[in-house]
């Protein structure tokens, strides 16, 4: 399938996790891919697969907490490939909440707000002139079922929730300029954020209607769609890619006599 063949992609966070394999997704469809982190040699790595695959991919550092380093990477991908097509935004932060809500730290708030939420505006913002003369434009972020329903982390869910609302806005402003504006919401996903903390995502899989906990390569193959023609008439749309649990109250089915 080559539904990006002849386009240009820039991703977020792709050093690992969905961010990689959104990268390796968009690379195998055809797409040059502008892989980006905050840790470079992780960039790198996800690049050197692509590469090692047969596809096209660069890789640089971007800070989505910097407005100067998301320029840079949006002007690189340009210059590298005279063109940009796609953008996701899959970079975010995320502190575990504290036992008392009163007992948040300002400081680690405000950090998961910049780099999830008023990050992706500044990649958005940076990519969006260069979305719209490419004729063809889509941005896709990733946000979370948390973004949609309590599922704890105050911080990270409210950036969630207001990526949600900006995708919505940013594609009743970017739509008549040619650019389709969209989000995959994931439910739990296999990713390093989880072994990270030493914790095993498989026991949540008993909540899934579907039996399991999701794959990277699954919001992946969302985000492709919603990045592809075949998404040609679909904008400001919030995607769940989560199993089930949001439509399904498995816990409390199984816990009902």
């Amino acid at each position: 399938m080559t539904r990006f063949e002849g386009y240009a992609a820039l991703v977020t966070g792709a050093g690992r996790g969905i961010g990689a394999a959104v990268a390796r997704r968009l690379a195998s469809e055809g797409a040059q891919v502008l892989v980006t982190d905050i840790d470079l040699a992780a960039a790198e790595k996800t690049a050197g697969e692509i590469r090692e695959r047969g596809g096209a991919a660069a890789a640089c550092v971007c800070d989505v907490g910097d407005r100067r380093s998301v320029e840079a990477a949006v002007a690189e991908a340009v210059e590298s490939f005279g063109r940009l097509d796609v953008l996701v935004n899959n970079a975010y932060a995320c502190h575990p909440d504290a036992a008392l809500f009163e007992d948040e730290d300002d400081e680690a708030w405000a950090r998961d707000l910049d780099l999830s939420l008023t990050g992706a505006y500044r990649c958005c913002k940076a990519a969006l002139p260069h979305l719209a003369a490419s004729g063809r434009g889509a941005i896709v972020s990733i946000g979370s079922v948390n973004g949609l329903q309590d599922f704890g982390c105050h911080a990270y869910s409210a950036a969630k929730a207001g990526l949600i609302s900006l995708t919505r806005t940013l594609a009743g402003h970017a739509g008549p300029r040619g650019v389709r504006v969209n989000l995959v919401a994931p439910g739990t996903v296999r990713t390093p954020a989880w072994t990270d903390q030493g914790r095993d995502p498989d026991v949540m899989r008993e909540l899934y209607p579907l039996g399991r906990v999701g794959e990277p390569e699954d919001i992946a193959a969302a985000v492709a769609f919603l990045a592809s023609s075949d998404a040609a008439w679909v904008t400001g749309v919030t995607l769940p890619v989560d199993g089930g649990i949001t439509a399904v109250n498995s816990g409390f089915k199984h816990a009902a006599p």
